[in-house]
């Protein structure tokens, strides 16, 4: 995919535009979107900058970071503090997110969304209000290998940091994570999967496509 530069307060201008004619695939009134990428990536910032380009167009839209949805640190930890497989494969619990995020923006579905269920550094129910999104609305969802669940998006951007960059980003008490973003590249390809592909190697000048 060819990238080219631009600043990330035009990149969310495009991509809010682009989102105003995004058709949901399942014949909900709600579109889904995926913000993919490392912690260090910082996908929820892009996600924020849509939401706030979203809302100067009239339309919309409630950011939602899978952080909010992390399984309880005794079954994600079972294995210990530094388990890849774990991280990989276990921390995320799908089927809450299935349950309080996806499933009410089904066909049918009332919109009802509880934006987050667990505080990820207190390891307790964050005890938020629900929201309800009205049709129209667009479900922003940001956190790290969310492009392998199968997830009903509607459109997929990935922010991808070279291995090197992903490196330096990466606080060192977390380096350990770094083997479970390798084996998704060569598993996923999200840089190959994504509707939308932003490379933020360099945070001050991003480049795009898609």
């Amino acid at each position: 995919m060819r990238l080219e530069a631009i600043t990330w307060e035009r990149l969310g201008d495009l991509l809010a535009e682009r989102l105003l004619d995004l058709e949901p695939c399942d014949g909900s009134p709600w579109p889904r979107v995926a913000f993919d990428g490392a912690p260090a990536a910082r996908p929820g910032d892009l996600a924020e900058r849509v939401s706030q380009a979203l809302r100067v167009r009239g339309r919309p839209s409630l950011v939602v970071g899978a952080e909010g949805f992390l399984r309880p640190a005794s079954l994600r930890l079972e294995h210990g503090h530094r388990d890849v497989e774990s991280y990989y494969d276990g921390w995320l619990d799908t089927g809450s997110l299935w349950r309080e995020v996806f499933g009410p923006l089904e066909a049918g579905g009332n919109g009802r969304i509880l934006p987050d269920l667990r505080d990820p550094v207190t390891d307790r129910a964050t005890r938020s209000s629900y929201v309800r999104l009205p049709p129209g609305g667009l479900l922003l969802l940001h956190g790290p290998l969310l492009l392998r669940h199968w997830f009903p998006f509607d459109l997929s951007v990935h922010v991808l940091l070279s291995p090197g960059a992903l490196r330096r980003r990466t606080p060192e008490t977390e380096h350990w994570t770094l083997p479970a973003f390798e084996r998704y590249e060569a598993e996923i390809d999200p840089a190959g999967t994504a509707d939308v592909l932003v490379r933020a190697d360099d945070p001050r000048h991003p480049a795009w496509g898609g």
